[in-house]
C-alpha cells in the first residue's frame, strides 16, 4: 500500500474544519480540482502548496501537509511571508518548531487529532532521531517548544495562540 493510502486525506474531513482553522491565523485556503497541479507545492503530486498566505490542496492531499504547510506560514517571518512561493526556507530549529506545532493543531481538527497526525507522519517517512514521531514530540522536542514559546506561537501551557509570527 502506499503511503498516499495509508495517511488521512483532507477529503476525509470537513472543508469548513480546515478554513476555520486557516481563518484563526488569517490565513486563505483554495482547493484545487482532483489531478490538477497544486499551486506552491515544493514536493509536486499531492503535497499541500503555499503561495503568500494561501495553502492549496486537493481532495487527495494527505492532512498532515496540509497542517505541515499551514505551520510553515505560521512560524515564518512576516518578511518571508511577504515573498513565499513554494519554498518555506527556514532553518533547522524552524523546520523542528513547524513539525511541533503540527502535531499541536491536529487536535483542531475534527476527526483527526494528535494521534492520528503522529501515526500519519511516520507513515508516510517523517525521520527523527528517536525513531517516531511520538517518541520525539514526547521526548526531545523541547527545543521546539520553546521555540514557538519566544516567538508567540504557543503560551505557557502549550497550546497555540492563534497568531502568525511578527
Amino acid at each position: 500500500m502506499s503511503a498516499t493510502k495509508q495517511v488521512m486525506t483532507v477529503a476525509e474531513l470537513p472543508l469548513p474544519a480546515l478554513q476555520q482553522l486557516l481563518g484563526r491565523y488569517g490565513l486563505s485556503l483554495v482547493l484545487v480540482e482532483p489531478q490538477a497541479k497544486i499551486p506552491g507545492s515544493y514536493w509536486g503530486d499531492s503535497e499541500a502548496g503555499m503561495i503568500g498566505q494561501t495553502i492549496y490542496i486537493r481532495p487527495d492531499t494527505p492532512v498532515h501537509s496540509f497542517l505541515h504547510e499551514t505551520c510553515h506560514l505560521i512560524c515564518m517571518d512576516e518578511e518571508r511571508r511577504q515573498h513565499l512561493h513554494t519554498d518555506a526556507g527556514g532553518e533547522t530549529a524552524e523546520e523542528d518548531a513547524v513539525c511541533y506545532l503540527q502535531i499541536l493543531l491536529a487536535d483542531q481538527l475534527p476527526s483527526f487529532g494528535k494521534v492520528r497526525a503522529l501515526l500519519d507522519m511516520d507513515r508516510w517517512g517523517y525521520t527523527f532521531r528517536l525513531g517516531s514521531a511520538q517518541r520525539w514530540f514526547e521526548e526531545d522536542a523541547e527545543d521546539a517548544q520553546r521555540w514557538l514559546i519566544h516567538h508567540g506561537l504557543l503560551d505557557g501551557q502549550n497550546q497555540p495562540i492563534f497568531k502568525l509570527r511578527a
